[in-house]
């Protein structure tokens, strides 16, 4: 039963902006040691951490619901790279306390990205 979606896009260049104006800072707050490390090792980094930022704000809609929900943080919510290469969601903290209070049995992620844009998309399943 799918009991949260989210979907989210985001302009490739206002994270190539964001990366110019706060550079570490933004990266430290934002994301995680080992997104940082993905994205970056990449020929087009600010490509691969907007899609991930679309995928923590579809993550945190599909997470929506309550007032403690609205206080999950940016790296409580991580794309990682599972099995075959397929990005999967890891949820720490407080996005983890809100997936198990919606008794989330799997997490469903699709990343793109093309021309100017990045998207995801996500299902939480019970």
């Amino acid at each position: 039963m799918i009991v949260g979606i989210g979907v989210d896009l985001v302009h490739i260049a206002r994270v190539e902006r964001l990366l110019s104006s706060k550079g570490q800072r933004a990266l430290e707050r934002l994301f995680t040691e080992d997104e940082r490390r993905y994205a970056l090792a990449r020929m087009e980094p600010a490509r691969h951490l907007a899609a991930r930022v679309a995928a923590k704000e579809a993550t945190f809609k599909a997470l929506s619901g309550n007032a403690r929900a609205h206080a999950i943080s940016w790296r409580e919510m991580e794309v990682v790279i599972g099995a075959h290469g397929r990005p999967e969601l890891a949820l720490h903290g407080l996005a983890r306390e809100r997936a198990e209070q919606l008794a989330i049995a799997r997490t469903w992620l699709t990343l793109t990205h093309d021309g100017p844009t990045a998207a995801a998309f996500v299902v939480l399943e019970r």
